[in-house]
């Protein structure tokens, strides 16, 4: 009896010992099959001051990010607009600037768009004017860059992608009087966002993507 009962506890063991071993086997996961296509992605701008533009307001907690996107090109660009207008590609502010970007018709004109009706209904010419409008003003800024990336300006090290995204808020002009006034010279938009805020906010993106270009155009 006794000879019974440790057979059926030697068995019961093996038995769990066995199922242990499968569970804990590993498996590679095929990721090719999933995709973020047609999901709404959140960002993280901190909205610590004020905004560009009057908007609803939207969920910017730090506790969300995208692991997919980081800190390519399409991170920044992507980043930038939803500081902009919360990535909305018919939205109009409260100072008539257009589009998922929030961009001027001066701008506009510049890069080749002379109709804003046209421009605001079309989502792939947003994404057009906003790399030719980032390429001129890289062409602008080319020397500032040149001269300024990696040195520090009032606690802030300054990098490629936070002079652009501070051109694209005030103007590659703008971006030129702080630099070279070492931080003196700190334009502030209609609704109280700053060169240096835009400067810090979308510091260390890769932006080599985009090349310098005196005369880009979106058409």
């Amino acid at each position: 009896m006794v000879r019974n009962i440790a057979s059926y506890s030697i068995l019961t063991l093996t038995i769990c010992v066995l199922l242990h071993v499968s569970l804990q086997t590993n498996e590679t996961i095929d990721l090719s099959m999933y995709s973020t296509k047609g999901l709404s992605l959140n960002y993280t701008v901190s909205d610590d001051v004020n905004g560009s533009n009057d908007l609803i307001a939207l969920n910017t907690s730090d506790d969300l990010f995208s692991p997919y996107l980081g800190k390519s090109f399409v991170g920044f660009k992507e980043a930038l607009a939803f500081k902009e207008s919360g990535g909305n590609y018919f939205s109009v502010n409260t100072y008539g600037y257009l589009g998922k970007y929030q961009f001027g018709t001066e701008t506009l004109k510049m890069i080749g768009i002379n109709n804003p009706t046209k421009f605001l209904k079309s989502p792939s010419l947003q994404e057009k004017a906003f790399i030719a409008n980032t390429a001129r003003n890289k062409w602008i800024l080319r020397r500032d860059i040149k001269n300024f990336v990696g040195k520090r300006i009032n606690g802030l090290i300054i990098t490629e992608s936070g002079i652009l995204a501070a051109a694209h808020l005030a103007g590659p002009g703008s971006v030129k009087n702080y630099l070279r006034s070492y931080g003196l010279d700190n334009f502030a938009d209609g609704y109280g966002t700053t060169v240096r805020y835009y400067m810090k906010r979308f510091s260390g993106y890769d932006t080599s993507f985009v090349k310098p270009n005196k005369k880009a155009k979106a058409i």
